[in-house]
């Protein structure tokens, strides 16, 4: 894929990005409003009103709008013309936003956003409100210009993506025809480190599960006891020992059976990608990486799978000692996916490796989401290329995936539409943490892609063409 950064902007595209100019500061007060409503999903604080000011915001675009009801809380959808010789985008983002606890640990308050040293600083500013508040700018300044839109329009704002999107395949399922698109595009998730734009092709799917053990009615005296009765959390470290190994393999039978490998164009777009082993090591205070040693850094986020123990849990943990043989324990624990892994098959995979090496174990399945693919070849890469280029200068950097997971794959495997991630953010957003914040150049950076991207699309034919 080769754009050159001296592509002619499209028509009309100077003029909306003078508009941008001129309201940044408008834009930035609606930024903070916007980031000073609550809207926790895992607590259901704020969603109701947070969804009718979307729903609203759609609506003063010209938008038909509504707050659509699901089994948890609703998806905001929205859409602006109907042209069949243009293409059509999907903007997806979510407005739902992390718990902010611990609240000791943020500078100011989480919901009364701050600006300090060129950032704002408030929960969810950037994951995800900052991102797809600067699609829907950007929209209103193409209007505001023009009158009408050089693309037709979906937006997709979900509710629940920080509990894991439990009810958006049904909802996309129910109301595909309301979402056919040539093409899906997420803001959300961070810069390169260095700042350079990227433009995401794919991400890794997750499953979470729990390991959980008993073995007596209750705790007893490690001396009393001790050699005579089995220790829970030593059954859980004795298992897990048996699923991963000191030099980093997982070996859970037949985990790695489904598993597509990458394309060539997959594997050189990543060996292209920078050497960042060192600013992540000096950012995390890392003194070395996990194992494997000799697997590439890039690599390790695309395309294999990982098993974390995101906690591990029984006895005692408070002050001083307290001599305790613990009956229970439980072990909460998670899996990355890859193309073309299931978190159905993985659960199935984990309970037969547990029933065969600690069959009193017991495995709690939780959610689950699967991984997403979008070829590196697609048609619609050059545009939001070009458009990254119309504002930065500078061509993105090319990920065949992210590490991370999102819902893209309701959008690949379900609709069969390509699904891409353009990033917004600063790579220090600290997103899920305290201090959250969002660089307001990266804001307003935002605005002026999400209008390129839409010039850029206009250009094309609906099946991803040249017009």
């Amino acid at each position: 894929m080769s754009v050159s950064t001296s592509r002619p902007r499209p028509a009309g595209l100077d003029a909306v990005r003078e508009h941008i100019r001129r309201n940044e500061q408008d834009f930035l007060a609606r930024l903070l409003d916007y980031v000073r409503h609550p809207s926790i999903s895992a607590q259901n604080k704020g969603i109701a009103e947070v969804s009718q000011i979307l729903v609203d915001m759609l609506r003063g675009l010209g938008m038909e709008a509504e707050a659509v009801e699901t089994a948890g809380h609703p998806m905001v959808l929205g859409r602006r013309g109907d042209d069949p010789r243009k293409p059509t985008v999907l903007f997806y983002g979510h407005y739902d936003v992390q718990p902010p606890e611990p609240f000791e640990e943020w500078i100011s308050p989480p919901f009364e956003p701050t600006i300090r040293d060129g950032r704002v600083y408030a929960r969810g500013v950037g994951d995800n409100k900052g991102q797809h508040l600067a699609q829907l700018l950007a929209m209103e300044s193409w209007l505001a210009v023009h009158g009408e839109l050089p693309c037709n329009v979906i937006f997709l704002l979900e509710g629940e993506e920080e509990v894991g999107s439990p009810h958006i395949a049904e909802f996309v399922r129910t109301h595909a025809h309301r979402l056919k698109a040539d093409l899906v595009v997420t803001s959300d998730g961070p810069l390169h480190i260095s700042g350079r734009p990227i433009v995401v092709f794919g991400v890794r799917g997750m499953v979470s599960f729990d390991l959980t053990v008993r073995t007596a009615g209750r705790d007893t005296h490690s001396g009393n006891y001790g050699g005579v009765m089995p220790n829970a959390i030593w059954t859980l470290v004795h298992l897990l020992s048996t699923m991963k190994t000191p030099d980093g393999r997982i070996t859970i039978e037949g985990l790695h059976d489904a598993i597509l490998p990458p394309t060539l164009a997959e594997r050189e777009a990543a060996a292209a990608l920078p050497d960042s082993v060192e600013d992540v090591m000096a950012e995390l205070a890392m003194a070395r990486l996990d194992a494997p040693a000799d697997r590439p850094f890039a690599d390790r986020l695309m395309f294999h799978p990982t098993l974390t123990i995101n906690g591990l849990h029984g006895g005692y943990g408070g002050p001083g000692s307290k001599a305790v043989l613990p009956c229970q324990a439980i072990a909460k624990c998670d899996i990355r996916l890859v193309e073309a892994m299931t978190p159905e098959d993985v659960l199935d995979k984990v309970e037969a490796h547990v029933a065969r090496h600690a069959p009193e174990v017991s495995v709690v399945r939780r959610a689950g989401m699967l991984p997403s693919r979008t070829p590196m070849t697609s048609p619609h890469a050059d545009a939001l290329v070009a458009a990254i280029i119309d504002v930065h200068a500078v061509a993105p950097l090319l990920y065949p995936a992210l590490g991370g997971s999102l819902p893209d794959y309701v959008f690949t495997k379900i609709l069969g539409t390509p699904a891409f991630v353009v990033p917004y953010a600063n790579a220090d957003e600290a997103n899920h943490a305290p201090n959250e914040n969002l660089k307001i150049e990266c804001f307003f950076n935002g605005i002026q892609t999400g209008a390129a991207i839409m010039a850029r699309l206009g250009e094309l034919q609906p099946n991803g063409g040249v017009s």
